[in-house]
């Protein structure tokens, strides 16, 4: 299996490698070129006209291998990876759709924020409306740590995983605002799904997150700074779908406050910076929001941000390692 995996990643770095030359080639030609925020900081302004929907080739990539390495489980009647890739690519045509708007119209909003939560909200429905279908998701919610599982009416649980997954998906897409950074964490939180998946012996379902991890890498490559292409809403959203659902195809969406930790501190710092601005009546607690902006005020470069996010998010997923190891003793 593990041979199986690395291959996965492999490939899937290869192909969206080459996918990648193509993909920045032609989005040059359709100027599709990202509409930076006035509010955000001075000298994003230089990164206007970069490539956007740039998230096209790891979507592809990982697709196209999970779905071909998978081919023989799928034969045997075992579809986990490709549901939990279907759902990921269900948000990446939302934030598609939002990318093309803002080309279309040259300006930093696409779709409103009712018509994304409605689009999202139906999606996480169908997704676990799918998943219970199929029983690949139970009403039982485990708690990390003290290896306790606690059964929820299903009602209840079907609302608290709508609530989680429309929020990390937005959490993913919030966190995507500087130069490598949202694809960089994520790479770390796909190599734990793997590694987790790989552990327990969940095939083809570790095949996805492998691939992913490959195509997140090779992405990687190309959106370090300088970037020369960003993932737009496309595949920041994409990225969000896959955190949420690889989370609750393996029973287990508490672990996210964890392998998340940097998802949720830049919401918070959002949520933080709102109310505490409509409180006192015009004052601010950061610099700016989110977290990543308000560093980078403070003198933070976005290599060093990139490092530092990145390394927090290691640190997290090997405590979500230890974390999750009593349930499967």
């Amino acid at each position: 299996m593990i041979v199986t995996l690395l291959l996965a990643c492999g490939i899937s770095f290869l192909l969206t490698l080459v996918l990648g030359k193509f993909v920045i080639a032609e989005l040059r030609k359709l100027h599709a070129g990202q509409e930076i925020r006035k509010e955000g900081p001075s000298w994003h302004a230089g990164k206007a006209g970069t490539p956007t929907m740039g998230g096209i080739m790891f979507i592809v990539g990982s697709g196209v291998v999970a779905f071909a390495m998978g081919w023989e489980n799928m034969l045997r009647g075992e579809f986990d990876h490709l549901y939990v890739y279907l759902f990921a690519l269900i948000f990446g045509l939302i934030g598609f759709v939002d990318d093309y708007r803002k080309v279309r119209q040259h300006q930093n909003e696409g779709l409103t924020a009712k018509q994304k939560f409605i689009l999202q909200l139906a999606a996480a429905v169908l997704f676990l409306t799918l998943m219970r279908y199929e029983g690949l998701l139970t009403n039982a919610l485990y708690i990390p740590f003290v290896n306790v599982t606690l059964e929820v009416n299903w009602i209840l649980y079907l609302a608290f995983a709508a609530f989680v997954i429309v929020g990390c998906v937005n959490a993913v897409n919030l966190t995507d605002g500087i130069d490598g950074q949202s694809s960089s964490v994520t790479f770390v939180v796909m190599v734990f799904f793997t590694a987790a998946a790989a552990l327990w012996k969940l095939m083809p379902l570790a095949l996805f997150p492998a691939a992913l991890a490959g195509g997140l890498a090779a992405f990687f490559c190309y959106n370090h700074h300088p970037a020369k292409v960003f993932m737009g809403d496309t595949g920041s959203l994409f990225m969000g779908g896959a955190v949420a659902a690889l989370a609750f195809a393996m029973d287990m969406p508490l672990i996210l406050i964890l392998v998340g930790i940097i998802y949720i501190l830049e919401t918070l710092s959002d949520i933080i910076q709102v109310a505490y601005f409509k409180a006192t009546h015009g004052k601010r607690f950061f610099k700016m929001a989110p977290l990543h902006h308000h560093l980078e005020l403070s003198g933070w470069s976005e290599a060093k941000l990139v490092t530092v996010f990145s390394g927090v998010t290691i640190v997290c997923c090997i405590l979500a390692w230890f974390g999750i190891q009593g349930r499967y003793c």
